[in-house]
């Protein structure tokens, strides 16, 4: 069993899936700080100042000035802007996933083209050997 998970753990295809996760990882947090740092707070100040971040609903009945007062103060909030802030960043992951797959799939060669080695017989619809002369079901002449 050790030997299995040797050859299982060493195969190429292992080590590529671990590098993409570490470069999904460093991926995301690049996302992240493109989504809260440059995206978001012009699209704040355009619907008048908000900050996406600081949005939530305090459970207490209480208002607090900010998230961090709220948290601080040990009351259960909802974080609906922080939820925001992650669809954003969501739909920003898969939009660059989808334009690197649809990159990809473009430099991918077409399947070559593989030439037939049969042929259909007219009379009896029979595949034969393309280089037949003779339908070796039904011997009518090709």
């Amino acid at each position: 069993m050790l030997k299995e998970f040797k050859e299982f753990a060493l195969k190429g295809n292992m080590v590529d899936l671990a590098i993409a996760v570490i470069i999904g990882g460093a991926f995301g947090k690049i996302i992240t700080s493109l989504v809260n740092d440059i995206i978001m707070p012009p699209f704040g100040m355009l619907l008048g100042g908000v900050n996406f971040s600081d949005l939530f609903i305090s459970l207490d009945g209480q208002t607090y000035p900010s998230l961090a007062a709220a948290t601080a103060a040990g009351a259960p909030t909802i974080n609906y802007g922080v939820f925001l802030n992650n669809i954003i960043s969501f739909l920003i992951i898969v939009w660059v996933l989808f334009l690197v797959v649809k990159a990809m799939n473009r430099l991918k060669k077409a399947p070559a083209a593989v030439e037939s080695t049969t042929k259909t017989c007219p009379q009896c619809a029979t595949e034969i050997p393309i280089k037949a002369t003779r339908c070796p079901h039904c011997t009518s002449n090709l």
